[in-house]
């Protein structure tokens, strides 16, 4: 956040396998055992991930894009224990954390405005009077990994006490505390380059001997995925999202520039999702939804979890569409083909592993429209033979489709698929 603010058909293919490393030099994400026959020369540069590179954290975290719950969308300031225990709570029974939602992350506004005698960070005794190191504890009870937030900047984005200058003690504490997530702000920096901010907040963490994921919120400002591989674990490429259909596009837009950098280990982050938050409909936090699994996003609600309704249950709890977004190849979709007013009517495809591919036909016009996605725009044979699954409808829509691939798709919708070429034996939904 800033000191400003208070503060889709998806088809997927078989295609190449690989394998990463989490820490040196990783294979490149498309290196495969042999080409297979149905895919064009284009394809690598398609799908391009040569910028995906050295990874120095060595923490063995982010093999696949975090998942859980954020405060700060929903609740911004107006959090307490009380609020993230029921979180915790939540998760388990409303089954998402059996999906993969495991971290509970405390954003702005826990600790007190200035440090302690003793220059240390200190928790709000008002709204934390148990401390960091108790929610810590009940949130690990029930399986879950609990995160926290600060800033590399003097203060927080709300003026609480930031970590710059004081990370290797600030870091200490956060370990001894349990914490297994850190969000790092932006706010209050001194006009000191993000390239000289963050890494010493990295070097502090692992010294710690604790692993704990380090996600750095730079707003994309200093094009972090040029450097925030050799960083952190993931890193924000955008300004701060807010609950509207522009911001959501515009942002999709800005985060799927950098999609060469992403992979296993380090990840593009447009931000934290805003599903069911009320500002958007149905259709559109489908697509953004679908859109951000595809795209490699983090997948962090920001809703409040404990009040859901059943259409923001169904689409964060969709085990299709969140098994895209998990997917071991860590290749990020992207857009690939556009047309119609404005360019509109858009098509966005990755592939997976298996030899697998998702595409999103995502329609971002103000009617209803025909969306086709080609072979040629998915760097496929025109010849190829594919079956096409539906991720929304759960169901086979498809059993040869050969050349193209065209569904109708209601304004601000979008449908998701997997493509299955036939010379590709189909993978049970347990290994997608």
């Amino acid at each position: 956040m800033k000191k400003s603010i208070f503060s889709c058909y998806i088809p997927i293919l078989y295609l190449l396998s690989a394998s990463v490393a989490i820490s040196g030099r990783v294979v490149p994400l498309l290196q495969s055992y042999g080409k297979p026959s149905f895919v064009r020369s284009s394809f690598d540069r398609i799908y391009d991930t040569s910028m995906y590179g050295f990874l120095q954290l060595n923490n063995g975290l982010a093999k696949t894009p975090q998942m859980g719950w954020n405060s700060w969308n929903f609740f911004a300031c107006n959090i307490n224990e009380t609020v993230i225990k029921e979180t915790a709570d939540a998760l388990l029974s409303t089954g998402l954390a059996d999906l993969g939602y495991v971290y509970v992350n405390i954003d702005d506004c826990w600790s007190k405005r200035e440090r302690n005698s003793e220059d240390q960070l200190v928790p709000d005794p008002e709204t934390f009077p148990s401390g960091i190191k108790a929610l810590a504890d009940y949130v690990h009870a029930k399986g879950l990994k609990l995160g926290i937030y600060s800033d590399a900047g003097a203060f927080t984005c709300q003026v609480r006490p930031g970590s710059l200058f004081h990370e290797n003690d600030d870091a200490k504490l956060f370990a001894s505390w349990g914490v297994d997530y850190l969000k790092y702000d932006n706010c209050f920096n001194l006009g000191i380059k993000p390239i000289d901010r963050y890494p010493p907040m990295r070097d502090a963490l692992n010294a710690t001997g604790r692993t704990i994921y380090y996600s750095l919120c730079e707003w994309g400002e200093d094009d972090p995925a040029l450097w925030a591989g050799k960083v952190g674990n993931s890193w924000r490429t955008t300004d701060d999202i807010n609950d509207t259909w522009a911001s959501m596009t515009t942002i999709a837009d800005l985060n799927d520039k950098w999609a060469a950098y992403a992979g296993p280990g380090g990840w593009n982050d447009p931000d934290m999702l805003e599903v069911g938050n009320g500002g958007m409909n149905y259709h559109e936090y489908r697509s953004h939804f679908s859109i951000w699994a595809l795209m490699k996003a983090p997948l962090l609600v920001g809703c409040d979890i404990r009040n859901m309704t059943t259409e923001t249950f169904e689409i964060l709890s969709n085990k299709e569409v969140i098994a895209v977004n998990q997917d071991p190849l860590g290749v990020q979709g992207r857009k690939v083909n556009v047309t119609g007013p404005d360019g509109c009517s858009q098509v966005w495809a990755g592939p997976l592993s298996g030899q697998r591919f998702v595409v999103v036909l995502w329609n971002r016009c103000s009617n209803a429209t025909t969306i086709t996605a080609t072979w040629k725009s998915l760097g496929l044979q025109s010849s190829t033979s594919v079956s096409v699954r539906d991720l929304w409808q759960h169901k086979d829509v498809a059993g040869d489709a050969v050349s193209s691939f065209s569904a109708r798709v209601d304004s601000h919708d979008c449908h998701m698929y997997i493509f299955t070429p036939q010379t590709v034996a189909q993978l049970p939904l347990s290994n997608i």
